[in-house]
């Protein structure tokens, strides 16, 4: 039997992964840009799911299809439960990505930019340009460490084979925590991120207070911007190495937390 045999003989099936593919790619960092039309994102489901048809286990699905191969009512929400299922994946992506948008909203304050703010196509709002910086450069290390190809090579058809809307209804309490522990470790990688910068620029301060009591006459107003810029940029070019390597581990370790949910929602190993 042919792939496109394959394909129509399984229309509802291949329909059941196109619309989890499209979810993930819907709120995916990248992907889910404006700059992207939606026409291209439906293609790429598309093809997608036709990648991994072979790899779908939709067993527990087949009760909800009609006998004369219709659609039914049940098979319509099982629809919006693979939606659910993409947009878990991709939302818990794009928390790993605010980490390093937050660690710049953190001291940018105090580097004097946080009155800078620029749209982010990334994630789609108003972001300080520090955050930005360090967003972009998440998201080159994200693709030149080849973790894009892993989620949709491994992680998408890893979960096609054992994750369903079923295993994630009975597993709602797991989820729930997961994604509480996810949003609380946001905000630890974006402190641990933003710690170095925020402790140095905060001794800068200290320093220059009691410079200014010292010596009144001194104007470091003035001198006091450009002195607290400049340290942070060569601060932040000095960090930028230990910066990446947390990078891929902040990447390694939410991908380990990802595949261990679906291996618990699976009830199995991936």
């Amino acid at each position: 039997m042919t792939m496109l045999d394959l394909l129509v003989t399984n229309a509802p099936i291949f329909l059941l992964a196109a619309v989890r593919c499209f979810a993930l790619l819907m709120t995916l960092p990248l992907l889910s840009m404006r700059s992207v039309s939606r026409v291209a994102k439906v293609a790429l489901a598309g093809y997608m799911a036709y990648i991994v048809l072979p790899h779908v286990n939709y067993t527990a699905y087949s009760a909800y299809l009609l006998a004369s191969g219709n659609f039914s009512i049940e098979y319509l929400l099982c629809l919006i439960g693979e939606a659910l299922i993409g947009i878990i994946m991709g939302f818990y992506i794009s928390v790993i990505f605010s980490a390093f948008s937050t660690a710049g909203q953190f001291f940018a304050f105090q580097m004097g930019f946080s009155a800078s703010e620029v749209y982010d196509a990334l994630s789609q709002v108003e972001n300080p340009l520090m955050g930005q910086y360090l967003n972009l450069i998440a998201m080159l290390i994200f693709l030149q460490s080849k973790w894009f190809q892993l989620l949709f090579m491994k992680g998408l058809v890893s979960s096609f084979e054992s994750v369903d809307i079923f295993g994630v209804l009975s597993g709602s309490q797991r989820l729930a925590q997961f994604m509480m522990s996810g949003l609380t470790d946001l905000f630890a990688d974006a402190l641990i991120i933003s710690l170095p910068l925020m402790g140095t620029l905060c001794l800068i301060s200290v320093c220059m207070g009691i410079l200014s009591k010292a010596a009144p006459q001194m104007n470091l107003l003035s001198e006091g911007f450009p002195l607290m810029t400049s340290l942070s940029f060569i601060l932040l070019t000095a960090l930028m190495p230990d910066l990446c390597d947390f990078f891929i581990s902040a990447f390694e370790t939410g991908f380990g937390k990802l595949s261990l949910l679906l291996s618990q929602l699976s009830g199995g190993g991936l």
